[in-house]
């Protein structure tokens, strides 16, 4: 019993560590529930929500480079936006695991249209979809979110919620406009400057 009243005295840094451990966002119904299990006492959803104002403010403070941010529902520690220079660098270095063109726009058309099906996605993009569908599943990106009621009953996908936590998005209504993002757009006749 003396290392759960320890661990209770430190219930803020409890916190931090679980928050930290995780690569997804962690809910405060996740939270509570973890640590009433670890620490074998009751904590309240309002002295939860209270310690969570206290790191959060405790990361505000300019000498860490990391943030407590709500994201999707829950609770992650990312990197403030005045480190995203170091961190590209890093994401360059290991860019073998990032996604492929057709992957990337495979998973656009799932953002934009959900849920939609793989023979809808195929039609968009004129080719099969098998392959970038399948490295999604695996990447955990998006997921099935149901069977459509035409014949056969195709699978329908949708974003997953560690598509919102990788992107930094609480919903897809928070992915840009298709209308605000600027392509550039010959006619037929007319020359590109």
């Amino acid at each position: 019993m003396y290392v759960c009243r320890l661990k209770l005295e430190n219930i803020k840094l409890n916190i931090e560590a679980l928050i930290f451990a995780s690569e997804q966002s962690v809910s405060i119904a996740e939270i509570r529930q973890v640590l009433q299990a670890a620490l074998e006492t009751e904590i309240s959803e309002n002295d939860l929500t209270a310690y969570l104002t206290e790191i959060k403010k405790k990361y505000d403070n300019e000498s860490y480079p990391i943030a407590l941010v709500e994201l999707n529902g829950g609770f992650q520690f990312l990197t403030k936006q005045e480190y995203y220079g170091v961190i590209h660098y890093l994401q360059v270095q290991r860019s073998k695991k990032k996604l492929s063109q057709a992957a990337l726009e495979t998973l656009a058309i799932i953002a934009y249209r959900q849920p939609v099906t793989k023979l809808e996605i195929e039609q968009i993009r004129g080719v099969n979809c098998d392959y970038s569908i399948q490295k999604l599943l695996e990447k955990e990106l998006i997921n099935i979110t149901g069977k459509a009621e035409t014949v056969g009953k195709p699978l329908l996908y949708g974003t997953s919620s560690l598509f919102m936590d990788y992107f930094g998005i609480n919903n897809s209504s928070e992915l840009p406009q298709l209308k605000d993002i600027n392509t550039e757009v010959n006619e037929i006749g007319e020359k590109a400057e």
